[in-house]
């Protein structure tokens, strides 16, 4: 009986991670699936910036001087140069970049290393300004409408921005990809992460 118990304890375990190496696959799929369709036109990929430690803005915080703010750690900088890497695998090796001016942010465009990065305030963080939200998600949506998508494009932003725009809460690092009408009306196709 006690044999018969560890073979079906056994026969469980390997069903379990099989199923586990089936889903990762699955994912990487859907990763892949996500990212083919910036190639399509008609896409665009918006980013929250790459884990830089804290919370928010320090007080003294200057959008002139990165030294007053969060900058990304090592590890942000390996994240962000790994979704570069993510686009480039999928044939996207150069892409139209706008970031938020904040420091974190055009850090991991830079990484992303897909091309010149433009500033465009309209991605700026709204987090310590909750009340210029609405107007400045309104402006994005606007923005979106008179971009001409054939080309691979991507925005870096925050969650703040990207929560206000899409309703999803994005982790650091985070992509979604967004099929974009010519009236600015948007679906959000799919995301994806790196480690």
């Amino acid at each position: 009986m006690l044999a018969l118990k560890r073979q079906i304890s056994l026969t469980l375990l390997v069903l379990a991670l099989i199923a586990g190496f089936g889903a990762a696959s699955s994912e990487a799929a859907n990763d892949e699936t996500v990212l083919r369709a910036m190639t399509q036109g008609g896409h665009v990929a918006i980013m929250r910036h790459a884990l830089a430690p804290g919370y928010g803005d320090p007080d003294n915080f200057r959008l002139d001087d990165c030294a007053t703010q969060r900058n990304l750690s090592d590890a942000g900088r390996t994240q962000a140069k790994r979704v570069g890497e993510a686009f480039r695998s999928q044939g996207i090796g150069a892409a139209k970049v706008y970031t938020s001016q904040w420091c974190r942010c055009r850090q991991t465009a830079q990484h992303l290393n897909l091309g010149a990065v433009q500033d465009l305030p309209i991605l700026n963080s709204f987090f310590q300004r909750r009340g210029d939200g609405p107007a400045q998600t309104a402006a994005l949506r606007d923005w979106l409408g008179t971009q001409d998508l054939s080309y691979p494009t991507i925005l870096v932003t925050h969650q703040v921005n990207i929560t206000s725009l899409t309703g999803v809460f994005p982790g650091s690092g985070e992509v979604l990809i967004l099929r974009v009408a010519k009236d600015g009306a948007f679906g959000v196709v799919g995301n994806f992460e790196t480690p």
